[in-house]
């Protein structure tokens, strides 16, 4: 009896022990898990409805104005090439000269004929003149003079006649030496010096015109008719008469210094890519754009009415849609992170003076006063979380 008497005290104080044991850990635990994680640091942005650029970024071709063919308008032989393949040329430079003798032979000719004319015809003027005081007189008949006056319409004619052949001379003289119809870069030559070529049939050389380029991207029906509608509604304000205004982002992402304008829109839809082609005519006084070159080309000129804007570091994804964190209370009062689903527009450039902030169109998904979070996500571990604010950014 005193053996599980023993047993039984035993029993109970190391049930006492353990119970104390236990007691000691929960009240060493208890504060450890009252402890919250600190509120984290954010900046704010209050959302604040603006008229904002609507830009359109697509990509786009460069193709050179004008693609011309070289061709002599005489005949002869290929005296010299004046020209290096790839070279740029000014409008108006020689290309090519043709053996120049025959047509300046024919122009001294046509001057020498001119000059025949011309006195031919004051021969005539002179022989009217002294028949006119003879007839006065009744010396001469009616018929003489009226035959001196036709010498003069004769003569006249012979003189017109010969300063036409002058101007062709000159013309022929001045064709064979193959000029630059445009300023451009040259091609390849077709044909070498020493070879005749008969005239227009030969082709001698190509050369494309650079100033300005072309540029063209296609835009696609769906996005032109949301942009009608949204004119309908007073969102968006269009360009009038479709007279975009046109900036070029080159592949290192650069902004190309001249600024180009649409001038042209096919009303035709493709069938195959849905879209319609546009073009832009685009300066390019330093020939820096080349045909083929592949370019982002910005559509601006147009303006969103009443939207919101944000910084593009503000915008997050969660994997189903794309968010913001705005500033609210929770039923305690504290001050949180409350994400708020978006539906996001186009991105553009906000500048500043050397300032260049990117931000992001928020077309739907906030409200006029909303405090959007757009520094300090990183520490936004969950939403709801605690935060602070630090300064506001309106």
């Amino acid at each position: 009896m005193r053996r599980n008497l023993f047993n039984l005290s035993s029993r109970t104080t190391l049930v006492t022990l353990l119970g104390a044991l236990a007691l000691s850990a929960c009240s060493e635990q208890a504060p450890q898990q009252g402890q919250s994680m600190p509120p984290a640091q954010v900046e704010i942005l209050e959302a604040t409805p603006v008229d904002a650029p609507f830009v359109i970024s697509l990509p786009a071709t460069v193709s050179g104005s004008k693609e011309v063919e070289i061709r002599a308008r005489v005949s002869g032989v290929i005296e010299s090439r004046n020209f290096s393949e790839g070279q740029k040329v000014a409008a108006g430079e020689s290309l090519f000269t043709i053996d120049l003798a025959p047509y300046q032979l024919a122009y001294e000719q046509a001057q020498a004929a001119v000059k025949a004319a011309q006195a031919r015809l004051e021969q005539a003027q002179r022989d009217s003149k002294r028949l006119a005081k003879l007839r006065e007189d009744k010396s001469v008949s009616q018929r003489d003079y009226d035959n001196a006056l036709s010498s003069v319409d004769i003569a006249k004619a012979d003189l017109s006649a010969s300063e036409s052949q002058l101007r062709e001379a000159k013309l022929n003289l001045d064709y064979a030496q193959v000029k630059a119809p445009v300023s451009g870069i040259m091609g390849r030559e077709q044909v070498s010096e020493g070879t005749y070529v008969s005239g227009p049939e030969v082709l001698l050389t190509q050369m494309t015109a650079f100033d300005p380029v072309r540029v063209r991207f296609g835009l696609s029906e769906r996005e032109q008719l949301t942009m009608r509608q949204e004119q309908k509604r007073g969102l968006l304000t269009l360009p009038a008469d479709g007279k975009w205004q046109t900036q070029l982002r080159l592949q290192d992402g650069s902004a190309y210094e001249h600024i180009g304008e649409v001038n042209f829109t096919d009303v035709r839809i493709n069938a195959n890519t849905g879209t319609s082609e546009f073009q832009a005519i685009v300066p390019n006084p330093d020939f820096s754009l080349r045909p083929g070159q592949f370019v982002q080309v910005e559509l601006i000129g147009a303006v969103r009415k009443g939207t919101f804007a944000v910084p593009q570091r503000a915008v997050l994804d969660n994997g189903t849609g794309k968010f913001v964190y705005v500033v609210g209370q929770n039923e305690q009062g504290m001050t949180i992170a409350r994400p708020a689903p978006v539906e996001v527009g186009e991105w553009y450039r906000k500048q500043d003076g050397d300032t260049v902030e990117n931000l992001w169109i928020i077309r739907s998904g906030l409200q006029e006063g909303d405090q959007v979070i757009v520094e300090g996500m990183a520490r936004i571990f969950f939403p709801g979380m605690p935060v602070t604010v630090n300064n506001a950014k309106g």
